[in-house]
């Protein structure tokens, strides 16, 4: 297996942990982070080394991930492993996949890439790398179904393992009694990434929108969940640099590695595109989503999306229920503003909790035991470069 960030890194723990009730004597090796590890898994390198994103920011770590997926291959082709599965981190699994399954060995592909969204030129090579792909979202399926390449709908894990109760006011009063915050006062998570890289672009737009909010608001306190002390590092670092005196700094609840107790103690968010917005949105909390990265990186990815949306929940409901802000659009005026907005109006946060409950419960399907399935059957079947397209499109025929 490979996963390359904490989002995969979670994605790829539930799924050994479902695998090991079918099969106790499976072992799994790769690349992976510690959830994966805590699950049993043998990390040759550790996931932070691919958590990379952004065109320019690749280029400069470019040598070194090649340099590890070459090695990896050659590893595996001597391991022989009965299945490899790519875990997201498409750029990096899909060559490995495309070596692996040429060399007679099983392939599978959790997450499908963002096809419906940009880059959809990737099909074919997503045809030819994976066995198989696992789905986290129920418009996918079809999609590979008319490409002829065998999927899996499976739900998505933090569906599955954020509680539907988990965005009431019992859930919110528990969540700020466990981190200490105010009971009364209205709390903003603040969540600018996982990765080193997105900090770099974020941090100080959250920070500078966070101080504008609270000069308007005095009574404001700020989240900040963090996935590393190397992230939460960074972000002292920006605050550090900013000069904020003890009160200033006083508004500001750093965690690591609690991202949905904050989400259940905030009112409201400010949240870097990704993962974290469908987090938020699996939590009924409405939201401002944010993104800045390397302008040449935003220049060639710009013109290679499809969809009006780029965050989650935006592309999951068909329309704009949650503002975006992306690239110089994400000024920490503006930012401030769209949160005050979203604070002032507590009727539009209902209908916007309201929605985000129906998506909850559209996504929550027990996703890991799905998954499971698909892996225990594709152990079962010989490796091959043209499997059997899948139940969706054997319908469709």
């Amino acid at each position: 297996m490979v996963a390359g960030e904490a989002s995969g890194d979670l994605l790829a723990a539930h799924l050994i942990a479902a695998i090991k009730q079918h099969t106790p004597g499976a072992r799994f090796m790769g690349i992976g982070g510690p959830r994966m590890q805590a699950a049993g898994f043998d990390a040759w390198w550790p996931g932070e080394k691919l958590a990379v994103r952004g065109y320019v920011e690749v280029l400069r770590h470019y040598a070194e991930i090649t340099g590890i997926r070459r090695r990896l291959a050659q590893r595996l082709l001597i391991e022989k492993p009965d299945l490899f599965i790519g875990v997201d981190a498409p750029d990096f699994n899909l060559d490995l996949e495309l070596s692996l399954r040429d060399a007679g060995i099983s392939t599978c592909h959790y997450v499908s890439p963002s096809i419906w969204a940009w880059r959809g030129g990737r099909m074919d090579k997503i045809r030819r790398a994976a066995g198989h792909v696992l789905c986290l979202f129920p418009f996918e399926e079809s999609l590979y179904a008319k490409a002829r390449v065998p999927a899996s709908y499976v739900g998505h894990p933090l569906a599955d393992m954020i509680g539907l109760e988990a965005g009431d006011d019992a859930a919110r009063s528990a969540a700020r009694g466990t981190l200490g915050l105010p009971q009364e006062a209205p709390v903003v998570a603040l969540l600018p990434g996982s990765r080193e890289s997105e900090l770099r672009y974020l941090a100080g737009r959250f920070l500078r929108a966070a101080l504008l909010m609270a000069a308007q608001r005095p009574q404001l306190h700020f989240v900040v969940p963090f996935s590393s002390a190397e992230t939460e590092a960074q972000w002292r670092t920006t605050q550090a640099a900013a000069g904020l005196d003890r009160a200033q700094a006083g508004r500001f609840t750093l965690v690591q590695r609690a991202s949905h107790v904050a989400l259940a103690a905030c009112d409201l968010a400010l949240v870097a595109s990704g993962t974290a917005t469908l987090e938020s949105a699996l939590m009924r909390r409405p939201m401002v989503i944010a993104y800045n990265m390397a302008p040449l990186s935003w220049a060639m990815m710009r013109r290679m999306k499809y969809q009006p949306w780029v965050g989650l929940p935006n592309i999951l409901c068909g329309e704009f229920v949650v503002p975006e802000f992306l690239q110089c659009e994400a000024a920490p005026e503006n930012l401030a503003q769209a949160l005050l907005n979203l604070l002032d109006d507590r009727a539009l946060r209902g209908r916007i909790a309201e929605r985000f409950d129906v998506l909850h419960r559209a996504l929550r399907l027990d996703a890991a035991a799905r998954a499971s399935e698909v892996v225990e059957r594709l152990l079962q079947a010989p490796a091959t470069h043209t499997p059997p397209v899948s139940s969706a499109a054997q319908g469709q025929a």
